[in-house]
């Protein structure tokens, strides 16, 4: 069920510690990948959707990433004194995204397949539905670590402690937002009140992505760009 609505939240605030040096003097969506910045390989994807508006919310060493991305057209909005993680910062950011569901994409990932957020768009059905995430099976994810975030049932229908990894992109609706009453947060507890009403779903990426939070997973990254058929 295609959607008429297409702004986008793109996370950019975070610290990058993961990356050690390489975020001493810039923030993480800068560093290069590729030959080009991280940031720039998640907007490409967005771009190739048609989303607008385009909203990023930044913290860490904002400078330089307001400029980069206000040159290509996206509304920037800084998170200051503190930093309001995901759910905060969505929330921060949303007199500029609208009432409607949006899209939100981490910015440090990269993608070798078809468009997930084009994905995500076709599989949408608000009416069974207060999320949809894109989600991998383990062998499909590069440089990620961690155990797996959900499982999934054969409608798509979500439960934790599955072995599938959440990719960084999805399709939400915010209002659920405002009932929260911290001021920084994490989508997990958006997520969490979903969960219990059985409307959190999960679509499974047919291609590969890579996890690129720390040094190493650059080079996987720009191994996984330099296949053939990316």
């Amino acid at each position: 069920m295609s959607r008429s609505n297409r702004a986008l939240m793109m996370f950019a605030a975070g610290f990058g510690t993961r990356m050690k040096h390489l975020t001493t003097d810039r923030p993480k969506p800068l560093i290069p990948v590729a030959g080009r910045p991280l940031v720039d390989h998640a907007l490409a994807l967005a771009l190739d959707m048609g989303c607008a508006p385009i909203v990023a919310n930044l913290h860490y060493k904002p400078d330089p990433l307001r400029t980069h991305l206000e040159q290509q057209g996206v509304k920037t909005v800084t998170e200051k004194p503190d930093i309001l993680e995901t759910g905060g910062g969505l929330r921060n950011a949303l007199s500029h995204l609208g009432t409607q569901p949006v899209f939100t994409m981490n910015t440090d990932a990269i993608w070798s397949g078809p468009n997930p957020l084009k994905l995500l768009d076709a599989a949408w059905n608000p009416d069974v539905m207060d999320a949809l995430l894109i989600l991998l099976p383990p062998g499909q994810a590069l440089g990620h670590t961690g155990k797996g975030d959900f499982a999934a049932d054969t409608q798509g229908q979500l439960t934790r402690g599955g072995k599938m990894i959440y990719g960084g992109v999805q399709i939400i609706k915010t209002d659920g937002l405002f009932g929260i009453q911290d001021t920084k947060f994490s989508l997990n507890l958006l997520w969490d009140q979903m969960l219990q009403k059985g409307r959190l779903y999960g679509l499974s990426y047919p291609g590969k992505w890579c996890d690129v939070g720390n040094p190493e997973g650059i080079t996987l990254a720009e191994n996984l760009v330099a296949m053939p058929d990316v």
